[in-house]
């Protein structure tokens, strides 16, 4: 599907104007289809939960995980019925794709409630982007946590200058300007370049008209976070 379209070009005025069922004739056209559209419309407010409460939400999420009193909300036969009509994730994850950091337990949440794109490194590709831009846009998720990790192997791989065969290549070229900037720091060179690339990345996401924009008008926030292998516990680094 492609997200580039002559017709997605919006000013301040227009942006918060913008519904799914424009979208749909525009930028999204064929390849979402109007089921899609159609269930968006039919989603609750976009304004019923602020940016800052979102963020909570994902905090008081993972620190049940951490003291292991977790709720596994929306995880009910209802809660699938309910969100397959339509979803209306109140946060974002831009996050790695290590399989030790999936989102959903991590922040003890359920059905529906996340819009998770996942990849090595974390890095905030063109592709993710879009992505998030139609998570925030279009669906309304209200934050945007961009999480890396400890002993991130992306970012070791990238510090150590590895050799590596395929397409793996890309992801540490993407990595390497972070590794750079956090040379020289006191501590940890590994965890110092992970958070250096997740702060990195959130200002990336930051240059993107769309969200720039539902941030300017408080309908957004856009975070880095720092999550701990060993404890389970995230920290907001940026």
């Amino acid at each position: 599907m492609s997200i580039q379209h002559p017709q997605f070009n919006l000013s301040r005025r227009s942006l918060f104007k913008f519904s799914a069922g424009a979208i749909g004739t525009g930028v999204l056209t064929a390849g979402l289809g109007s089921k899609l559209l159609a269930a968006e419309k039919k989603a609750p407010a976009e304004d019923d939960i602020t940016p800052d409460k979102a963020l909570q939400e994902l905090l008081d999420g993972n620190d049940r995980f951490v003291k292991r009193k977790r709720r596994n909300p929306n995880q009910t036969y209802s809660r699938l019925v309910e969100v397959a009509k339509s979803q209306k994730p109140f946060a974002s994850i831009l996050g790695c794709a290590d399989s030790r950091v999936p989102s959903e337990i991590v922040f003890d949440q359920g059905l529906g409630d996340l819009f998770v794109c996942r990849i090595a490194g974390n890095i905030a590709t063109t592709q993710q982007i879009g992505s998030l831009e139609f998570g925030s846009l279009v669906l309304g998720s209200k934050v945007i946590m961009v999480m890396g990790h400890e002993r991130c192997g992306a970012v070791d791989a990238a510090i150590k200058g590895a050799q590596v065969p395929g397409k793996i290549g890309s992801l540490l070229e993407a990595i390497k300007p972070s590794v750079e900037s956090s040379k020289g720091e006191s501590g940890d060179k590994l965890e110092n370049a992970c958070k250096a690339n997740i702060a990195a990345q959130v200002e990336r996401l930051k240059t993107s008209s769309v969200l720039s924009e539902l941030i300017k008008a408080e309908k957004l926030k856009i975070v880095g976070a720092y999550y701990d292998l060993d404890t389970g516990k995230i920290s907001v680094v940026s």
